[in-house]
């Protein structure tokens, strides 16, 4: 008796995989009744939001309107983005953080924890955000299909220009002491309401040197280990940008996988972009979904089998002139994303 009857009995009894859990997230904006009706159409699940800015801050009332304006379309609102952008940007909300001038990053960060305490309060559990002094880094857009553009990065090709941000140089140690003393403070906040942090990786890595002067120490692998070990906690973790990710890696398609599993297989993914890349670190264009060097099926797989249940969003999709919006590239994504998540949701196989 051998291989026919051995897989004849598998198929009559297939080993079923872990259950998919993710959701079709979206991080677009902005949060008007069209955008939710266009989510809604295009199988979104659960939105994070941006908060409009306002000089008096965050308000209970306006946080618990977006929410239910939000759900009265059948979506959830699980997440929102705290104003915690780059410093090396006109406008820079709460900049003082990563600069690390005291007493106006306390204040800054007692601002940020009373976000915290609001978000409870108003039913949304999570809030991504931004540790980083450089905004994204990129250089001149390549060509791509059906006369798209895609977002490019050549280390080689890059300027530095000016030759620092208003921050100077910034070393290493330093950039670690700033990052530690936002965590030891805004995490016990996070604990106590029961809210998760989710931190993007910076974008993209740069060398060890530096680039104008900012040492970017969230952006490699290891960084980002050490990162969510500074305060133990099951609020403390990742946006994870598999994008991002991908980009710090010299060998993406193969590479990707394991660093999934170790941030997943430990409950420190909040949040996915999901997003392809053609290249490797320090050179690289951000592509469409389906044609970029990691497999992405694959990549769902992961996140099921290490159990995520949080947002798969679509992110830095290619632009088109006839797609000023990016409302057609971003349904691409949300369809991609959905089929994705059926597929590997009904995948068995035989033992």
């Amino acid at each position: 008796m051998g291989g026919v009857g051995a897989v004849a009995q598998a198929a009559r009894n297939p080993v079923r995989t872990k259950p998919a859990l993710m959701k079709v997230g979206t991080q677009q904006g902005p949060v008007t009744d069209v955008m939710l009706q266009y989510f809604k159409r295009h199988s979104v699940s659960h939105v994070c939001a941006s908060v409009p800015r306002s000089k008096d801050g965050w308000q209970l009332d306006e946080l618990v309107r977006l929410r239910e304006s939000v759900e009265s379309h059948g979506l959830r609102l699980p997440m929102l983005a705290l104003p915690m952008g780059s410093v090396d940007v006109s406008r820079a909300e709460n900049p003082n953080i990563m600069l690390g001038k005291s007493p106006d990053r306390d204040r800054e960060i007692d601002r940020i924890c009373e976000m915290i305490r609001l978000a409870a309060r108003a039913g949304i559990g999570a809030l991504k955000y931004n540790l980083t002094l450089l905004d994204v880094l990129r250089t001149t857009p390549t060509p791509g299909r059906g006369g798209s553009r895609y977002s490019t990065w050549v280390l080689a090709d890059a300027k530095q220009e000016p030759p620092l941000t208003i921050a100077g140089v910034v070393g290493k140690d330093e950039m670690w002491e700033r990052i530690t003393y936002f965590l030891k403070r805004v995490v016990p906040v996070a604990e106590e309401y029961k809210v998760r942090l989710a931190c993007h990786p910076h974008d993209p890595g740069v060398p060890p040197e530096g680039f104008r002067g900012d040492m970017r120490v969230l952006g490699t692998v290891e960084g980002l280990k050490r990162f969510i070990s500074i305060k133990e906690s099951p609020c403390h973790g990742l946006n994870f940008c598999q994008g991002t990710v991908a980009e710090l890696l010299a060998d993406p398609g193969r590479e990707i996988f394991d660093v999934i599993r170790y941030f997943g297989s430990r409950g420190k993914i909040f949040n996915v972009h999901f997003r392809n890349i053609r290249g490797k670190r320090d050179k690289f264009q951000e592509v469409y979904p389906d044609e970029g060097d990691v497999d992405m099926a694959q990549a769902m797989r992961v996140y099921r089998d290490v159990g995520y249940d949080g947002m798969i969003m679509p992110d830095h999709m290619p632009s088109h002139p006839d797609d000023p919006r990016g409302l057609q590239a971003f349904a691409f994504g949300y369809g991609y994303i959905k089929a994705l998540i059926q597929a590997v949701a009904t995948e068995s196989s035989a033992s």
